[in-house]
This record gives C-alpha cells, sequence and structure tokens, in this order.
C-alpha cells in the first residue's frame, strides 16, 4: 500500500504547477484582450475626432464660399468658435473648435485651426491647420485680351495667357495658353493658325496637322483652347480700389496739369510731384504709325507737393496720369490711375521711365500699378531699366509707343526686365519688328503673387481652394 500512496503525491505537485501557469496566462490574456478593446475604443473615438476636426475645416471653406470676407465665423466677434458636431439622429457627438487666422494685407491665404473632440472622451482630441487662398490675376507673368506676339529676343519665366492668339517667337519656361483653338495672325497673313503657334524655323504647321511638340520655344508646353480671363469685371476692381484710398486718405483728384510723379522710398513714404510739363517731340518724332495717346510721356518739368506715408491699408488712387519710380523695403502697395465714371477720352494711364525695384524678393515687397488706360515706358525711359511690379491695363495695352530714329537716342532701347507679372487688354509690346524699342525683354514671373498679390489685386475666383494641410498637436 505504501508504495501506491507515494505515486499519488508525486502527480499533485505537477497539477498545482501547471495549474498555476494557466491561471497566470489565462489572467494575462484578459489583461491583454481588455488592454486592446481599450485601445480600439480610444483608436475609434481619435478617429472621430479626426473626422470632427475636418468637418471644422469643411464647414469653414463653405462659411468663405458664401462670405468670403467674414474670417469671425459670422458673429463679429473674436475667437476661437465652437459648433456642436451631431450624428444623424440630431445627437451632439462632439464639438469643433475653430481659430481663424485672416489674410495679411495684400494676401488671400486664410488659415484654419480646427479641434475636433468627442462627447465620449474630451480627452481625445485631433487638430488639423489647414491654409486656404484665393488665386489672383498674377497666376500668369502675362495674360492678354488681344491678339500676341512675342518676337524673338523675348524670354518669359511663368506661365502666358490669352484669350486670342498668340504667335511666340522667344522662348518661353512655362505653358503658354489660348482661350482660341485657332485664329488669323493679322501679322501672318489669312490663314489659320493654331491658337498658340510659333514661326521659328521650322515653322508650325496650319490646322487641322498635327502640332508639334517644340521643346525649343515651349518648354513647359502649350495648350489651346482653354477658359477665357475675365477683363471686364475690372472696372469694379478698380472703383474698389478708388473706394480704399479715400478710406486711407490717398485719394488725388486730378492735378490740374499734366499728373503727378511719385517717387518711392524705403522708410515706407512718397514723394509727391506735380508734372508741370512734357518733353515734346524732337522735329522729325511724329506719330507715324497712328496710335492713340501717343507722345513722349517724358517729363520736363515737375514741382514738389508733400511727402507723404504709405497708405495702412496699401492702396493709393489718382484720378490723373502718374509717373512711379524709386524703392520699397517691406511694403506692400497698389497704385492706380483712372477716372470715374469710365469714359474713353478720359482713362487715365501710367508710366515708368526709371528703375521700380523691391529691395526683397521673397514676397515682404509687392507693387501693383493698374491703369484704367495704358501702361507705358516713355522716350526718355532708362537704356537698361528693370520694374519690379505687377502690371495691369485695363483698358489699354502695357507696352512702349513707336518712335522713330528721328526721336533721338531714346527710340532704341538696350533692355528690359520686368519682375512680376503684366495683364494687358490691348496687344502688348516693347519692342517692334524694326528693331526699335527695347531689345532684350526679359519678364521673370513672381511667384508670390499668386496668392499674395498687391492689396486690392483682381482674383481670377471667388473660391478658396486648400494651399496646405496638416494635422498638428
Amino acid at each position: 500500500m505504501t508504495p501506491l500512496s507515494f505515486k499519488k503525491g508525486i502527480i499533485i505537485v505537477p497539477v498545482l504547477i501547471f495549474g498555476a501557469i494557466a491561471v497566470l496566462v489565462t489572467g494575462a490574456l484578459i489583461y491583454f484582450a481588455a488592454a486592446l478593446f481599450k485601445d480600439s475604443k480610444v483608436l475609434g473615438l481619435r478617429e472621430q475626432a479626426f473626422q470632427i476636426a475636418e468637418s471644422g475645416v469643411d464647414y469653414y471653406r463653405w462659411h468663405l464660399a458664401h462670405a468670403p470676407a467674414d474670417y469671425q465665423d459670422g458673429t463679429g466677434a473674436s475667437g476661437p468658435y465652437v459648433h456642436d458636431y451631431t450624428d444623424k439622429d440630431g445627437t451632439v457627438i462632439g464639438q469643433f473648435t475653430l481659430t481663424i487666422t485672416p489674410p495679411p494685407i495684400g494676401s488671400t491665404v486664410v488659415k484654419i485651426k480646427s479641434k475636433g473632440t468627442v462627447t465620449a472622451n474630451p480627452s481625445v482630441a485631433r487638430t488639423l491647420e489647414v491654409s486656404l487662398g484665393i488665386p489672383s490675376l498674377a497666376r500668369y507673368a502675362v495674360v492678354a485680351n488681344d491678339v500676341m506676339r512675342f518676337g524673338d529676343g523675348t524670354e518669359i519665366f511663368g506661365p502666358v495667357h490669352s484669350n486670342n492668339g498668340i504667335r511666340f517667337d522667344g522662348l518661353a519656361h512655362n505653358i503658354v495658353t489660348s482661350a482660341k483653338d485657332k485664329y488669323v495672325d493679322p501679322d501672318n497673313g489669312s490663314s489659320f493658325r493654331y491658337g498658340v503657334y510659333t514661326t521659328l524655323s521650322p515653322q508650325d504647321p496650319s490646322p487641322p496637322t498635327a502640332v508639334p511638340a517644340r521643346a525649343d520655344v515651349f518648354m513647359a508646353g502649350r495648350q489651346f483652347p482653354v477658359p477665357a480671363v475675365d477683363f471686364v469685371g475690372m472696372t469694379t476692381d478698380l472703383s474698389q480700389m478708388k473706394t480704399q484710398a479715400t478710406t486711407d486718405s490717398r485719394y488725388f483728384l486730378a492735378s490740374g496739369s499734366q499728373g503727378y510723379l511719385i517717387v518711392l522710398k524705403t522708410n515706407d513714404t512718397f514723394d509727391l510731384y506735380k508734372v508741370t510739363s512734357i518733353k515734346a517731340p524732337a522735329g522729325g518724332c511724329t506719330n507715324t504709325a497712328g496710335q492713340t495717346g501717343w507722345g513722349t510721356w517724358t517729363i520736363l518739368n515737375k514741382t514738389f507737393i508733400k511727402n507723404h506715408t504709405f497708405p495702412v491699408h496699401g492702396v493709393m488712387f489718382f484720378e490723373d496720369n502718374i509717373w512711379v519710380e524709386g524703392t520699397i523695403q517691406t511694403a506692400r502697395l497698389t497704385i492706380a490711375a483712372g477716372r470715374f465714371p469710365d469714359s474713353p477720352a478720359t482713362r487715365k494711364s501710367i508710366t515708368i521711365n526709371k528703375d521700380l525695384l523691391y529691395t526683397y524678393y521673397d514676397g515682404q515687397d509687392s507693387i501693383g500699378l493698374v491703369a484704367q488706360g495704358d501702361i507705358n515706358t516713355g522716350l526718355g525711359s532708362l537704356d537698361t531699366m528693370r520694374i519690379d511690379a505687377a502690371l495691369i491695363a485695363q483698358n489699354g495695352r502695357a507696352g512702349r509707343y513707336y518712335y522713330k530714329s528721328a526721336c533721338g537716342t531714346g527710340y532704341n532701347r538696350t533692355e528690359l526686365t520686368l519682375y512680376g507679372m503684366i495683364a494687358t487688354n490691348l496687344r502688348y509690346g516693347f519692342a517692334y519688328t524694326d528693331g526699335t524699342g527695347y531689345d532684350a525683354r526679359n519678364i521673370i514671373y513672381d511667384a508670390n503673387l499668386l496668392y499674395a498679390p498687391p492689396p486690392n489685386f483682381p482674383l481670377t475666383s471667388n473660391l478658396y481652394s486648400i494651399q496646405s494641410w496638416k494635422e498638428v498637436k
């Protein structure tokens, strides 16, 4: 009997050991399952908080579509702005909290910070930061409402567009587009040409022959037809500029003489002169091209009026012709010339005969020149000149009048560099086919203008689009 009892006692020990192990493993599995369930629940809540935060962004995009200039959520008070988020049954399951940062002067970029939380666990939160912007007319290096011809010697860095056809015989570093699929080029016979074409050898074929790539001219390609750009609507923009300038006391009536000279300074001021006389053309220097408004557009005499500070909202309006020159530093300005009611006989123009410069080229500096009539460089413009600005000739053209050799040494200039953009209603040109004007024309697109144009600059849409999106802690 003793040996049998001894064997039964031996079995109890491993049973106890393995039983303890089983209890420990089972406990661990239960704990792990509970932790996994808890984590999955938190993950679900985090995902819900993320979706609520996204809803906050979507809500404010909708709000801006209906009230583009309202950065206070319709309350008229500073934020943050808290909104309940409900499910399909109307039960509140969370909230999004919005912090809105309005655009700085001259920019269209709105920053939205949306924090999403859930009612089930308010400690769970996700936050998104989104930048929205409206593209300005300055999305192009050159945009026109007329037939355009870019001759040999023209080099353009930036998109080019015309509502009519484009003959491009220079070098385009960005895409060239036209609203026309084909057109008759007045400079090249009566046959139809493609909306964008070149005559550089080998000249493009006529429609309907396939369009060659021509990467030697169109480095980023060409596209036509595309939607047209609205030039008519710029009348409203110019009127709004007048209103803003009046508010800031930088609205100037007609000079009673030839116009005004504005000399911009790096200390955020400008010297204002009355132009009392313009140089008369030399003998034999006549308007042989029959151009409207032809003249030397070169100042002979002027009288100092006053030194003014730059306006708070950056807009100046003159009901007269103006000349602009000088340098700015960390400033954003729009200078407009026009007279209302709008009439072809009273439209005012802007002339640049000397360098107009930025100090910084990272977006801190910005100048917009908006003329109801033309943007000119006169007979007496610098031989080598640089213009840092976005130019708009609302009803006229941006360019230079035709001066023949009898006009003196100013008839032929060496080089013009524009850093910014040009919008011209009529045919653009700072040079002519007989070699007069500026021999070299360099147009360099300022990409900072797209979403940070000069103050009150015309936009291409009233809808905001997302520029950047990120999750922040």
